[in-house]
């Protein structure tokens, strides 16, 4: 039998997705912040044959063990909005999510579009000591559209990408010139598309919704106007292109077209746009309100489609934190989005593949290793050798949505009640439990 030393954590008695799409039975190994060993159902270690100065037991009972869920599309709004969230809560909701990885929007107060502002949520990330906070620094300052930022020293300053998340950039020059810049410089932009002459004083789409309470909606060609702009724009510069929150069938004909012809974009899509159509909004709560808004149920089978066939490649949550004070007033005045973190896994799990429609695998998949290839990251793997990102889900595990026990400070959820299943219980980072610890075994070495 093979003796491990140096073992920080042993997750006994998980299961683990294999190459081919299939569930075994494996004991994970850690040491040093990495993986160690993942043994097989015939090989598990006997407690005399591992050993650490500070070994830690987790017995997963059966659980699935995946890498750490990546979420690049989030909004912790520090700086500026502490009211709505902090890197702290933002980072604790993100871990109680499954989510080991993060990547934050600038559209902060005031807006990351200086290295000061990077290197401060970088540092209070490093101080909340929870999960990896990747941010993006904006495209242009203030997220105004009138200047580019100095992506040079914004990159060297640790961001990741450059995106104006939050409101479009409407200038096509502007959006060409930071095209450009960052094709130079080896780093994507990450656009919210939307043009604003379309879209001034709306709040949800045009739809049945909209026709039923006699309200102007917005409509689709709002976001696919800069869709289709921007993948010509990518075409030209060469640049790495991600359009965040498909929601629309147009924009994804255009995704479609261009992935066909070699521009190099790729696209995410949120849970709210994949379980919900504005037919589901059940009246004027601002907890239905987001942007993009809740489109069609042709728009939704659009995006499901469009997932499953690789035009969208990840899945986001936008996670939109909001005082409750702020969406009490009323869908027309309240602000855009909902919290995402701690219901995404168990929404998409229960909707998708306890009925069939996906793999477990594809899920993983694409929560994991796809956006880390996406973005070129290092994390999203379950392997000997990687850093030992990982969460531990409960498949079985069934209960209703309560925002009262969200670690995020935002309650603005339309999912609440919603009964579902396949719930994260412990989260790792770096070998470390960063939720869910309680349920893990101090054992004297």
């Amino acid at each position: 039998m093979t003796t491990y030393t140096n073992v920080d954590v042993w997750i006994q008695n998980a299961k683990v997705l294999g190459e081919d799409g299939e569930l075994r039975q494996s004991d994970i190994l850690i040491g040093g912040g990495k993986v160690l060993a993942l043994t097989g159902e015939q090989d598990q270690p006997a407690a005399s044959d591992v050993s650490g100065e500070q070994l830690t037991v987790y017995n997963a009972q059966g659980k699935l063990v995946t890498p750490g869920l990546i979420d690049m599309h989030v909004h912790l709004r520090e700086p500026g909005f502490e009211h709505k969230e902090t890197i702290e809560t933002g980072a604790r909701s993100a871990a109680q999510g499954g989510f080991t990885t993060i990547a934050c929007m600038p559209n902060t107060k005031p807006v990351t579009d200086n290295p000061e502002t990077v290197k401060l949520i970088l540092d209070k990330a490093k101080e909340a000591n929870l999960v990896n906070v990747l941010p993006y620094a904006a495209i242009t300052k203030n997220e105004l559209g009138r200047e580019l930022t100095d992506f040079e020293a914004l990159k060297a300053a640790g961001a990741i990408g450059f995106t104006d998340d939050g409101v479009g950039v409407q200038n096509a020059q502007m959006m060409k010139d930071a095209m450009t810049k960052a094709a130079e410089l080896g780093m994507p932009v990450i656009a919210h598309c939307e043009d604003d002459s379309l879209v001034k004083g709306l709040y949800v789409s045009e739809g049945n919704f909209a026709k039923k309470h006699g309200i102007k909606g917005i409509p689709n060609e709002s976001e696919a106007i800069h869709v289709g702009r921007d993948v010509l724009l990518a075409e030209a510069t060469g640049v790495h292109y991600h359009v965040c929150h498909v929601s629309t069938e147009q924009s994804i004909r255009l995704i479609r077209l261009a992935k066909s012809i070699g521009v190099k974009v790729t696209a995410e899509v949120c849970p709210h746009h994949l379980v919900l159509s504005d037919e589901d909004i059940p009246g004027m709560d601002a907890n239905w309100k987001m942007n993009p808004p809740l489109r069609t149920p042709r728009d939704v089978a659009a995006c499901i489609e469009a997932l499953e066939d690789g035009t969208i490649d990840i899945i986001v949550t936008d996670h939109a934190p909001h005082s409750e004070e702020e969406k009490a007033k009323g869908m027309q005045l309240a602000p855009f989005g909902i919290v995402g973190f701690e219901t995404a896994f168990p929404l998409l799990y229960t909707k998708f593949v306890q009925t069939g429609l996906w793999s477990l695998d594809f899920l993983v998949r694409r929560m994991t290793q796809d956006p880390a290839r996406v973005f070129g990251l290092e994390s999203g793997k379950l392997e000997v050798g990687a850093t030992a990102d990982l969460t531990i889900i409960d498949l079985e595990l069934e209960k209703a949505v309560d925002p009262a026990e969200f670690a995020t400070k935002g309650r603005n959820t339309p999912f609440t009640g919603w009964k579902l299943a396949g719930w994260p219980v412990a989260t790792f980072v770096s070998g470390r439990a960063v939720f869910g610890a309680e349920h893990a075994q101090n054992v004297n070495a």
